[in-house]
């Protein structure tokens, strides 16, 4: 109940400054915005914006993790604050910088939900959405790549996931023992679960057929 009572307080407390970052980026103070964003930064989770933009999204998560389990809901709250940080950037013109925190958003927003986390809070499924829509054009880092394998499966998307897969075979960033993996997991669901997943059973043997036959020039 405390910790309840803990997420519900910092979480009103976001909303509401999220809410002054808003009314900034309307008048186009867009450096004021960013100084809001940084002070809750400090004041939630004991970082600033430039050592979030310094760490990899994966260090972040590590940063997020006590006694072995990932603090998930803060993890997502923070995945928020950054997807607002990368608006911002990207309407001053950073478009640089403003992607690379989108990406780390969207990384964050995946490990949360891998995690546990309560979508309901930040309504984390539509938030990543909508990430994916905005950055499929680019190529996501091979560690986002991963999660997003696990999370379009955990979500029953298979042939996204299946989508997922083929990308990390082509850039050689997943093992043929973790292909046939995914594959062999699928053939344990109902036919029906697998076409309602886009994925039926009929090509998932197929995919399983090819990636066993495929040539790898190394391990990952």
């Amino acid at each position: 109940m405390l910790r309840k009572d803990y997420l519900v307080r910092m979480i009103e407390e976001m909303v509401d400054v999220i809410g002054q970052v808003f009314g900034l980026k309307q008048q186009n103070k867009l450096i004021e915005a960013l100084w809001k964003l940084d002070d809750l930064y400090k004041e939630q989770f004991r970082l600033n914006s430039r050592m979030i933009g310094s760490l990899s999204a994966r260090d972040i998560v590590e940063i997020f993790r006590t006694g072995g389990k990932v603090e998930a809901d803060k993890l997502q709250s923070l995945a928020r604050l950054l997807q607002e940080e990368g608006d911002i950037y990207i309407a001053q013109g950073r478009q640089d910088d403003g992607l690379f925190r989108l990406m780390k958003s969207l990384h964050l927003y995946l490990a949360a939900d891998l995690h546990g986390a309560d979508p309901s809070l930040w309504n984390s499924e539509t938030e990543t959405a909508k990430l994916m829509s905005r950055l499929k054009d680019y190529r996501l880092p091979l560690d986002t790549e991963r999660l997003l394998l696990d999370y379009e499966e955990a979500h029953n998307r298979f042939d996204q996931a299946e989508n997922v897969l083929y990308r990390l075979l082509g850039a050689e960033a997943i093992t043929k023992q973790q292909a046939l993996a995914f594959y062999e997991r699928l053939l344990q669901y109902e036919p029906e679960r697998l076409s309602e997943g886009g994925l039926p059973l009929h090509e998932v043997r197929e995919g399983l057929a090819e990636v066993e036959k495929r040539e790898y020039t190394k391990e990952v």
